[in-house]
């Protein structure tokens, strides 16, 4: 039950990140979903990228926003939002990745976890 319950809770936190950088129009929006890899660090990853680091940022901004407004859950540790070239919130189970555009190129994270099962959303 616990574990039904765990499950749940990640794929809710995927779901409204989406939407959150739905909201500010993030580009390529890609959910990896890393349950059956038993190698991965959480559940799912969602990557996706904006040309300015204003975007970028404004981008991690409403994630964890409407992350906040719909579970009272903030982020477990925020890395990146200094620079706002790659800004990561890890939500333990989810893990956000917010690129600028030449650094998600350059990183290639869908590529390092191209075993996993990935689905793209469109932005709003």
């Amino acid at each position: 039950m616990v574990k039904n319950k765990i499950a749940l809770e990640s794929t809710s936190i995927s779901e409204i990140a989406v939407h959150g950088i739905q909201e500010k129009k993030g580009n390529d929006i890609v959910r990896l979903d890393l349950r059956n890899i038993h190698s991965s660090v959480a559940d799912y990853f969602i990557v996706s990228h904006a040309d300015s680091t204003t975007q970028v940022k404004a981008i991690a901004n409403s994630v964890e926003e409407e992350i906040f407004k719909a579970l009272k859950i903030e982020p477990r540790r925020k890395e990146g939002l200094q620079h706002g070239e790659w800004i990561l919130l890890d939500y333990i189970d989810v893990i956000v990745h917010i690129f600028k555009t030449d650094k998600r190129e350059f990183y290639g994270i869908e590529e390092l976890w191209g075993d996993a099962e990935m689905q793209s959303y469109k932005s709003a």
